[in-house]
């Protein structure tokens, strides 16, 4: 594993990009003692090497607070670090995407797909990123309109928060948008994974109609209707029996949760054709998630639409990600017998040599030990 990080970090990021840093955010899952000592050792090496290093604690005060105050409390950092799992880069990535700052997860997981670094390479790692010997991939974020502000009754935050630390407030309107009329309103919202509407009581469904590209795709009634990025396919998407898009792509996978209907397939739409959600006059209320996070209440007659968002999160890379391997392994992928019955196994690896020329462009990560490729 060692030898494969140092190979990693010899891509160098485009020299446009700038990624100096100076200051450096620590989000760190206080519940794991692995995490707690990490954010130690990233503590010391900040120190080492003269950065400002500042824990944000999105818990401080007893109560959540916007990412644009964790930020500013934080020092507006120019990386942002992430110790524990999916969870935990996901608190990261909203507060990094606020500010364009990038974001690095050290993995102290099990299943997740989001976070980089092993946790003990995380000194290699923090060397990569101060000498610009990284990449910075750009993903997609989802944003969303609404025919009104989300707001979360008292009752049903009491609820909901049973057995949970405390929730985000209600998402806050932009004020840099138009606002009105037939487009609703434009809410501060930052979605890595997704945004999704679920039943509130367990015996009144959602009832919707979808909209993709501005027109009726169907009326809905399910457990949940859910707008997934590619990043987010292998979350509450995949669970849903959604595909699996890679994070390199750009698109919006709309799938529904137990419809009750023949059509259960999800809808994989361009990333310019919004996905709306309008929930109809008999429809039990419904619940607006926000990456897993509570954030709304919507009643029959009110609508969302979800689209890209403008911002894309900065996540560093030691370099190609190996997303299918990696798919592989955590989702425990196992070959079918029939298939490698009655011959060898094939490998995982199936061309080790250099590539020809009219494949250069094709995103390909090296096999273990191959020769590296020339940029």
């Amino acid at each position: 594993m060692a030898s494969g990080i140092a190979r990693r970090v010899g891509t160098r990021i485009d020299s446009e990009t700038d990624v100096t840093v100076r200051r450096i955010g620590l989000v760190v899952h206080g519940g794991r003692p692995e995490a707690v000592a990490a954010a130690r050792a990233v503590r010391a090496w900040c120190e080492e090497q003269d950065v400002h290093c500042t824990d944000i604690d999105v818990w401080r005060d007893g109560g959540r607070h916007s990412a644009r105050e964790e930020v500013d409390a934080a020092g507006d950092p120019d990386l942002i670090v992430t110790l524990g799992g999916d969870g935990t880069f996901l608190r990261g990535a909203r507060l990094a995407a606020v500010h364009d700052a990038l974001v690095l997860g050290v993995d102290l997981g099990r299943v997740g797909f989001l976070t980089e670094v092993p946790v003990a390479f995380v000194h290699s790692a923090l060397d990569a990123v101060l000498s610009q010997q990284l990449d910075v991939e750009s993903r997609m974020l989802l944003t969303m309109r609404a025919s009104r502000r989300l707001e979360v009754p008292a009752g049903i935050e009491e609820l909901m928060r049973y057995g949970r630390r405390p929730m985000l407030p209600p998402p806050r309107v932009r004020t840099d948008c138009e606002s009105g009329g037939e487009w609703g309103i434009a809410l501060n919202v930052t979605a890595l994974n997704d945004i999704v509407v679920e039943k509130l009581a367990r015996d009144r469904q959602v009832s919707a109609g979808v909209y993709i590209a501005g027109r009726l795709l169907a009326s809905y009634s399910a457990d949940a209707l859910l707008v997934a990025t590619p990043t987010g396919s292998t979350a509450y998407s995949f669970a849903a029996g959604g595909p699996v898009v890679s994070p390199r792509a750009d698109a919006l996978v709309f799938t529904a949760v137990a419809p009750h209907m023949v059509f259960d397939r999800s809808v994989v739409a361009a990333p310019d054709e919004p996905i709306a959600l309008r929930m109809l006059e008999h429809s039990g209320q419904a619940v607006v998630s926000i990456d897993g996070q509570l954030r709304g209440v919507l009643d029959p007659g009110d609508w969302i639409g979800v689209y890209a968002s403008p911002r894309r999160l900065r996540a560093v890379r030691l370099g190609p990600m190996d997303f299918y391997g990696r798919l592989r392994e955590r989702m425990k992928l196992s070959d079918a017998p029939a298939a490698v019955a009655d011959g060898t196994p094939p490998p995982l690896w199936p061309v080790t040599s250099p590539r020809p020329g009219d494949l250069a462009h094709l995103a390909l990560p090296p096999a273990p030990d191959a020769p590296q490729q020339t940029p």
